[in-house]
């Protein structure tokens, strides 16, 4: 994870998601990890990222558990960068900003859309809680201090507390 946390973030999960993946570089290789690519060339080629910074960003993926290293090659020894299942949740949040970023674009201005593989018809993801399929993204959801949170966060989220609502 990031050496740069804030000692008051450490128990904050969206600090600690931006830990792993909150660098411009880690997104958009795992988004090409979600497109197939899986080789150090093809990430180069396709992100036309410098070599130093794509070893880094993939030594750090790979450590914080993202992506595993599996050798496709013997002589030389050549590796590929396969999604671990940790990789693979991370796909929701991928689509979403993608389809966050679409949304502020009209539609000619669009380089990359989500459609249903089955039908090409264009998907327009939202965030729904899985107990009761409503979006998650309005008012009627708020966060609060869960079990393990600490005092401050326990006073941030308090019925004391200023209103959390946008």
């Amino acid at each position: 994870m990031a050496a740069k946390m804030r000692l008051e973030d450490r128990e904050c999960p969206l600090s600690t998601a931006l830990g792993y993946v909150g660098e411009w570089w880690t997104l958009l290789i795992l988004h090409d990890c979600f497109d197939g690519y899986r080789r150090f060339d093809q990430f180069q080629e396709n992100l036309g990222i410098s070599t130093s910074m794509l070893t880094s960003r993939l030594k750090s993926l790979v450590a914080n558990g993202l992506l595993a290293k599996e050798p496709y090659q013997d002589n030389p020894v050549r590796y590929e960068y396969v999604l671990t299942e940790l990789g693979r949740s991370l796909r929701p949040v991928i689509v979403a900003l993608a389809a966050w970023g679409n949304a502020r674009l009209a539609p000619a201005e669009r380089s990359m859309i989500l459609v249903d593989a089955a039908t090409g018809e264009e998907a327009e993801p939202v965030l729904v809680d899985r107990r009761s399929g409503r979006r998650v993204d309005g008012d009627d959801f708020v966060f609060t201090a869960g079990p393990a949170a600490s005092a401050a966060f326990r006073d941030r989220y308090s019925a004391d507390a200023p209103p959390r609502r946008p």
